[in-house]
């Protein structure tokens, strides 16, 4: 599994995910820039994601809900506040009301995604930034760190299919 490690630093308030892929970095954003690609591994295994916009600009906002095995729903947002493409996402992350709009009662998070190439392909790392040690507590209490774990590990299904000429634009 190319998901290589998951850790969190209380002290710097962080959750970080490192994936190594035997695939180009421009095959690896794809799988982020194309919202039906992403879709496939965005949510944990049991709670997989439908997203309803997915705008990778920055000031641009993704809408997306995870459905779950009794049907319940979980929704969030994704506002962009850097995109270089090829190379880092930086966005804000939050939790949304049935309505579409923020849950101002759950905490938000900013997150940054880096892809680099390696000599056997590209690595992927994400840091999460938490706003509060409370903050931080209460999400991985709702197993923030699982969820990303059997998330991340749909990406290779993902990957190990040849990507659209429509789904690389």
């Amino acid at each position: 599994m190319p998901l290589t490690s998951v850790t969190s630093n209380a002290d710097a308030l962080t959750l970080t995910v490192v994936g190594e892929y035997p695939v180009p970095v421009e095959r690896l954003w794809a799988a982020y820039a194309d919202p039906r690609q992403l879709e496939r591994f965005w949510g944990p295994e049991t709670w997989p994601a439908t997203f309803t916009r997915h705008d990778m600009e920055v000031g641009g906002r993704s809408e997306y809900y995870m459905t779950g095995p009794d049907g319940s729903t979980a929704r969030g947002w994704w506002r962009f506040l850097a995109v270089e493409p090829g190379r880092r996402i930086e966005l804000q992350d939050g939790f949304s009301n049935d309505d579409g709009t923020p849950n101002d009662g759950m905490p938000s998070m900013r997150m940054v995604f880096n892809f680099e190439p390696t000599d056997t392909g590209s690595r992927f790392t994400s840091v999460t930034h938490f706003p509060s040690t409370e903050a931080m507590r209460q999400l991985v209490e709702m197993g923030m760190e699982e969820g990303l774990r059997s998330a991340m590990g749909q990406l290779d299904g993902v990957l190990a299919e040849p990507v659209s000429v429509g789904a690389s634009r």
